[in-house]
């Protein structure tokens, strides 16, 4: 029955490419349930770098109907042939049973062994050297020592800080007589961190690190890695990277580029100084290793100037008829240039892109062999580093798991898909079926609309043709009202989880909530703060919630009074919830939600 519902609802999709995706979709749904996890799914559709809204009906579970959805509005073929291809190359995969709150019920997970070995060598490597990691390395890459040694929290600070130097000041990190409260507040200092570099992490919690959650952690673990490989792959930061310019092309467009276009094109650059053929990917044409034997040969240092010993490259490994026994050979040569993390003889011949790709970034850094003096008399002039209001933005974004990654704050919100999924996290209602895919006809009005008569923001003189010409002003100004009203919902969020958890029926649906004026929910989310503290016969109220001014007064004067005397510095006045004013009922609650989380801490540490 529930087959014939579902070949009906796909009858413009061939019976070959029905086959294809039910083989793909039964290679992910390691445990024969019918259903596979939204995130690990979306987590694939980030390393393809397009966003997909799947789950329909936001269960956090995929069904074989949904998935067949999810292809069927590819509506680009090029598109859709990588995403029948990137599901299907889950080769080396291990799977786990157990449930976080974050993961769909039923659903089993699966990790990477390759990922994980390549992972331990790298960090083994990174922080031999520094004391505070001593009681966790060396790490064995072929045990699940990974696993377990995130549980204090150290490993992840120290990773961060390799990746972005100075994000965490290491003072204050615990590192002497763990408790579990001392390492779960190395947990949370981490996962913010890897928030505020833009690391996603709204599906982990420091529960799960530390029950040592195998695809959490070598997620996290490789965001972390990447943001550290990529951060100077731009051109703001290594303006060598013009040389990569191609004839007749605009810098503007060069500097558009991602990270993984960038060294993509790098690879290529050297690939045609050495006149051999050049390379559109890190998976299938990388396989026999001929790409790398060249390009080592090309960016080994040569001696001279630098003051580096010169290293030729043995390039009689490439005549080897055995694909692994070359890659063997080929991975002795980049040993030599300190080249040899990520990937392993089997890792280049299966053509597992993303530690190919984390081999050749890796490659970039060490020895980019790009010369400033080939800029051609271009002007360089207009090239500006990212301002820390551009980061923080660009940052906050990421941390959020929008797709595609956003590497040029201007560049790639300029389509406006970005936008639209950041007005869905702040609660606007984004109709998907109506949002435009590659190729992009003109922005018209629709997104305007979004945001002044859904969300209410203030957009005078911010069109849609604003954003997608890269205006900074325009742009700018859309992404403060965005996130402002993210750091309003997390307030409100953390409110009504605290009303809801001691079962108080004073929720409110935002800070101009007419339920307000009584100060009822004030007062309540008071006594979850402190209990004890209200004294319940001088609270007014009735069954029907309708007070007179004067019972709503006398109420807002006991809760604002009630607010201070538990610490909380609140500068709101009682006409201020009488009137349900709201920006000052929102400072009211922001200071209520900083005295309550840190009476949570304080209650912790006794």
């Amino acid at each position: 029955m529930r087959h014939t519902a579902m070949e009906s609802h796909v009858t413009q999709i061939s019976r070959d490419d029905l086959e294809d995706l039910r083989d793909a979709f039964n290679k992910i749904d390691i445990d024969n349930s019918g259903y596979v996890s939204d995130f690990e799914l979306q987590e694939l559709f980030r390393e393809a770098s397009f966003f997909i809204a799947g789950d329909t009906n936001k269960d956090e579970k995929i069904s074989f109907e949904e998935f067949v959805s999810i292809y069927q509005n590819l509506k680009s073929k090029q598109i859709a042939e990588t995403f029948k291809k990137m599901i299907s190359r889950r080769d080396g995969i291990r799977s786990f049973g157990g449930m976080s709150g974050n993961s769909c019920e039923g659903t089993q997970h699966s990790y990477s062994d390759e990922e994980k070995v390549a992972f331990v060598n790298w960090i083994n490597k990174a922080l031999a050297k520094d004391p505070d990691c001593d009681h966790l390395l060396p790490m064995n890459p072929n045990g699940d020592s990974l696993f377990s040694s995130v549980r204090d929290g150290i490993l992840l600070c120290k990773m961060i800080n390799l990746s972005q130097p100075d994000t965490i000041d290491e003072r204050v990190i615990n590192t002497k007589k763990l408790t579990t409260f001392k390492m779960r507040e190395n947990l949370v200092l981490a996962l913010n961190s890897a928030s505020a570099i833009g690391c996603t992490v709204v599906s982990i919690d420091a529960h799960d690190l530390m029950a040592g959650k195998p695809h959490l952690v070598l997620g996290l673990f490789w965001q972390i890695i990447k943001v550290g490989l990529f951060a100077d792959i731009e051109i703001s930061r290594n303006e060598g990277l013009i040389c990569l310019l191609r004839d007749g092309e605009q810098l503007d467009h060069l500097m558009s580029l991602s990270p993984e276009e960038l060294l993509l094109r790098w690879v290529n650059y050297h690939l045609r100084n050495a006149g051999t053929q050049t390379i559109s990917n890190f998976s299938e044409d990388i396989k026999d290793s001929r790409a790398y034997f060249y390009l080592m040969d090309q960016i080994s240092p040569k001696g001279g100037g630098d003051f580096r010993m010169s290293i030729k490259i043995d390039m009689s490994g490439i005549n080897e008829r055995n694909l692994d026994r070359r890659a063997g050979l080929m991975l002795q040569q980049a040993a030599r240039l300190d080249c040899r993390q990520f990937v392993s003889s089997q890792d280049v011949t299966s053509g597992n892109s993303k530690l190919n790709m984390a081999f050749v970034a890796n490659m970039f850094n060490t020895h980019p062999a790009l010369q400033r003096g080939q800029l051609n008399g271009l002007d360089t002039s207009h090239i500006e580093a990212e301002t820390r209001e551009e980061k923080t933005f660009r940052n906050w974004m990421n941390s959020l798991g929008v797709s595609p990654y956003v590497n040029h704050l201007y560049w790639d919100l300029c389509n406006g898909l970005v936008i639209l999924q950041l007005l869905e996290k702040v609660n606007v209602s984004v109709n998907w079926r109506r949002v435009n895919q590659p190729p992009y006809p003109a922005m018209g009005g629709n997104m305007k609309r979004l945001g002044r008569d859904v969300a209410h923001f203030s957009l005078v003189g911010i069109g849609g043709q604003n954003i997608n010409q890269g205006s900074s002003m325009h742009t700018l100004a859309l992404l403060w009202q965005l996130m402002r009203r993210y750091t309003v919902l997390i307030i409100l969020n953390w409110v009504n989880s605290q009303l809801s958890q001691k079962r108080k029926d004073c929720q409110i649906s935002s800070f101009k909530d007419k339920k307000i004026s009584t100060s009822l929910p004030v007062i309540d989310l008071i006594d979850v703060i402190a209990p004890g503290t209200v004294k319940w016969d001088m609270v007014k109220r009735n069954e029907r919630g309708n007070l007179n001014k004067e019972d709503k007064l006398d109420n807002a004067k006991y809760a604002v009074s009630l607010a201070r005397k538990i610490g909380a510095r609140v500068y709101a006045l009682p006409d201020d919830l009488v009137e349900v004013n709201p920006k000052m009922v929102l400072t009211m609650f922001a200071c209520l939600m900083g005295h309550g989380m840190k009476s949570d801490g304080n209650m912790a540490r006794t």
